[in-house]
């Protein structure tokens, strides 16, 4: 038998959105995942948040809390096992000391991201949806390439994929059970989960956000993840976020292609997405993908548009109807598959991204090059092989150094243009071969840049220029041109 116990525990110092971790003693007999009852409360003055606690496997269950306020927090906890009911303790959260510690990032005046400590965020996303896995040596090659890769967000989903190229079963499963004996949806395995996590640590270190993908329809009825019980789903859903919520570099995905999945309703999705925000204290980003039919972005519980579509200028139109950040997460993939959306010189797939950021939105870079050992980046990881990565390299340098604010302009100049009007203006070109661009910009003085998007050549125009102007340009593909208040 389990004894009361009242335990009053202090807790090493934890930095500001870093993790405190409660770990407790509890049984291990009978089933953790449906009969056992446990969270906290953390108090700091008025500021409240309730964490629930999950089962770790081996008489182990933990919580786990990301402070968001410097000071002394307190903590209590409430169980359905008198042995972990009750607990108090405190513990001092004190300011961020880890350099690649902004905390998580948020939504900025209804269309911007930043971090939460207010330095700025731009996604410059790629996507590799079961790189954590793949054998060891892939899921290595797969890290150091991302060291040197300019990516700051990947897209990777919880559960495994049965799809092109993915017919390998995974070393272990989420739930207890095998493919031939089916699986109980009652009995989560911590190993599998605590992988996943190791990986999203290691994500942490590189300084990328993970968005973690909660559901898929690349099932193919091999294991039925993706059609299971409202109860299952549920279950599943409070365990994942009562684990990762105190990581604060996860953004939740409900699903990927959402509207390919028929076992699910539209009013499944939004009681998943109220689970996620009721149990999430951090309030990390939310959002879905969809296939063909749009999600509704206007939905309170959605933070930011996640959109497939090959047309990216649709983005600018997504901004402006939802006021939310629109990131097409797909919009085909730079590759050579004998699929439409697998094939897309890198030349397009740069097209895409520029004219996608230079219409006020973000568009994620994916790569589907076949290869004799069928590791191809946009499902395993391993290495890249294209050419668009370094110059998306060389687009992220320059909007790392635009200013605050740049807004989309609209197509009043013939060409996608963000702009801060009569400061700075950046304006694509695309597949257009103009000779020349006329401007008539506010009173000031502006130095000009013509710059090769492909060839990352960024060419100062002689001289300074006022009032009405006339720029030359060489007529050829994928050029821009940047325009600068001196």
């Amino acid at each position: 038998m389990w004894k009361e116990e009242r335990k009053l525990i202090y807790s090493r110092n934890v930095e500001r959105w870093g993790i405190f971790e409660l770990t407790l003693e509890g049984p291990s007999q009978g089933n953790p995942f449906t009969d056992i009852q446990l969270s906290a409360r953390f108090r700091k003055g008025r500021n409240e948040a309730y964490a629930e606690g999950f089962y770790d496997g081996n008489g182990k269950y933990r919580i786990r809390f990301m402070p968001e306020e410097e000071g002394q927090w307190l903590f209590e906890t409430s169980s359905s096992i008198a042995g972990m009911d009750r607990v108090k303790g405190e513990f001092a959260c004190t300011s961020a000391v880890n350099t690649n510690n902004h905390g998580p990032v948020r939504v900025k005046d209804s269309v911007y991201f930043e971090y939460a400590d207010g330095t700025r965020y731009t996604p410059i996303g790629t996507t590799s949806y079961v790189w954590h896995l793949q054998d060891k040596e892939v899921q290595e090659q797969t890290l150091r390439t991302l060291r040197d890769a300019p990516f700051n967000k990947i897209r990777m989903l919880v559960f495994p994929k049965s799809y092109m190229f993915n017919d390998r079963e995974p070393a272990i499963y989420p739930f207890e059970g095998s493919p031939e004996s089916g699986f109980d949806y009652t009995r989560i395995v911590p190993d599998y989960f605590a992988h996943l996590e190791k990986r999203v640590k290691d994500l942490a270190e590189l300084g990328i956000q993970a968005e973690l993908v909660l559901f898929h329809p690349y099932d193919e009825g091999r294991w039925g993840f993706d059609r299971m019980p409202q109860e299952a789903d549920d279950r599943y859903v409070r365990y994942i976020v009562s684990r990762f919520a105190a990581y604060s570099h996860v953004w939740w995905s409900l699903a990927n292609e959402y509207d390919l999945m028929s076992h699910k309703k539209l009013d499944d999705w939004s009681r998943l997405f109220r689970i996620v925000q009721e149990c999430d204290y951090g309030g990390h980003l939310r959002s879905i993908h969809n296939c063909q039919t749009w999600y509704d972005f206007g939905t309170p519980w959605t933070t930011h548009a996640s959109i497939q579509h090959a047309d990216v200028k649709v983005i600018s139109e997504c901004t402006k109807q939802y006021g939310k950040p629109a990131i097409i997460d797909e919009c085909g993939y730079e590759g050579n598959l004998d699929t439409r959306w697998g094939s897309l010189t890198p030349e397009e797939l740069l097209c895409r991204v520029w004219e996608g950021t230079c219409r006020g939105g973000h568009v994620t870079h994916g790569e589907t090059y076949w290869n004799t050992e069928q590791i191809i980046w946009w499902s395993h990881g391993g290495e890249l092989q294209g050419k668009s990565m370094r110059r998306i390299e060389f687009l992220k340098g320059i909007i790392d150094e635009v200013p605050a604010q740049l807004a989309y302009t609209s197509d009043s100049y013939d060409a996608a243009t963000l702009s801060v009007r009569g400061e700075y203006y950046l304006q694509y070109f695309g597949p257009h071969r103009f000779a020349y661009r006329e401007f008539s910009l506010p009173e000031g003085t502006y130095r000009v840049d013509v710059i090769d998007t492909w060839n990352m050549v960024i060419t100062p125009v002689e001289g300074e220029h006022e009032g009405r102007f006339r720029i030359n340009l060489p007529g050829k593909l994928y050029y821009a041109l940047r325009i600068q208040k001196v």
